[in-house]
C-alpha cells in the first residue's frame, strides 16, 4: 500500500492522529494509522506517533508491537524527530520510551545533557508521583557523565527515600564521586532509610572513603552487618 492509498479513504493527516491513539479503534486500522504517521514524518505526523506511548489496548502483544512499529516509525527520521522527542519527554509521565528513542537519534553526551536540563526542572521537595524523577536519576546509574554528580546531589536530600536511593547510586557510579563525598557523609548521618544508608556505605567500602572525622557519629548510625574501625574504615561482615 503506498502513501497516497493510505491517505485517500479520507479525513487525511487528522484521521490518522485521532485513530492511533483510540484505544476503541480496530486493530488494523490503528496500524494502518501508525504507518501512515511514519510514512508522513511531518512534525504533526511525529508527534502522533508519540501520542502511542500514553496509552495501552488489550492484548498485550498487540500493545507491544504497535509501540515497536511507532518507535521505529520516530527513530527513522533521526534529527527530523529531535523538536517532538524533546517535547514528548518533558510532557510524558513516563521515561521509557522517549529515553529509548533519544539514545537511539543522539550521542550518549547529547543525551545525558538533555536529561540533565530536565532534571534541572526538577525539586527535592514531596509530590504524590514522583516516578519519572526517580527514573531518571537512576537513569544515571549507567552512564558517566562529569556534569552528573553535580547534578545529582541534591536529590540526596529529596524527600522520597527511592529518589535518594538512586541519586547515592548515581554519584558512586561517577568517576569524580569524591566531589560528593562531604554531602553523602552528611546524607549518612541525616538518612533514616536503613536501604539508603547500606548503599551509601557499600559506595563508602568500594571507593575505600573513611568516615574518620564522624566516627561516633557515624557508629550509632551503622545498620546491621556494617561497623567503623578504628581509623573510620567502614567494614562490612560477611
Amino acid at each position: 500500500m503506498g502513501l497516497f492509498d493510505v491517505f485517500k479513504g479520507g479525513g487525511g493527516l487528522k484521521k490518522h492522529l485521532d485513530r492511533v491513539s483510540n484505544k476503541r479503534a480496530q486493530k488494523h486500522e490503528r496500524w494502518e494509522s501508525i504507518q501512515a504517521l511514519a510514512n508522513d514524518g511531518s512534525d504533526e505526523a511525529i508527534r502522533g506517533l508519540l501520542v502511542r506511548f500514553t496509552i495501552r489496548v488489550d492484548p498485550s502483544i498487540t500493545d507491544g508491537e504497535e509501540k515497536n512499529a511507532a518507535f521505529h516509525g520516530v527513530v527513522q527520521h533521526g534529527e527530523a524527530a529531535l523538536a517532538p522527542v524533546r517535547d514528548f519527554l518533558v510532557s510524558s509521565d513516563t521515561l521509557a520510551w522517549p529515553l529509548k528513542i533519544l539514545r537511539e537519534i543522539q550521542s550518549e553526551e547529547e543525551v545525558n545533557t538533555i536529561l540533565l536540563e530536565l532534571l534541572s526542572t526538577m525539586h527535592t521537595e514531596y509530590e504524590r508521583d514522583p516516578q519519572k524523577k526517580i527514573d531518571l536519576i537512576a537513569s544515571f546509574e549507567e552512564q558517566k557523565d562529569p556534569r552528573i554528580v553535580e547534578a545529582v546531589t541534591r536529590f540526596l536530600e529529596d524527600m522520597n527515600e527511592t529518589v535518594r536511593f538512586h541519586a547515592a547510586g548515581a554519584i558512586f557510579h561517577q568517576d569524580d564521586a569524591e566531589r560528593a563525598q562531604e554531602a553523602l557523609t552528611n546524607a549518612f548521618l541525616g538518612e533514616e532509610s536503613v536501604r539508603v544508608r547500606m548503599r551509601i556505605l557499600d559506595g563508602f567500602i568500594d571507593r575505600g572513603w573513611k568516615l574518620a572525622g564522624v566516627k561516633e557519629e557515624a557508629t550509632k548510625k551503622m545498620p546491621t552487618g556494617y561497623s567503623v574501625a578504628k581509623k573510620g574504615e567502614v567494614r562490612k561482615k560477611g
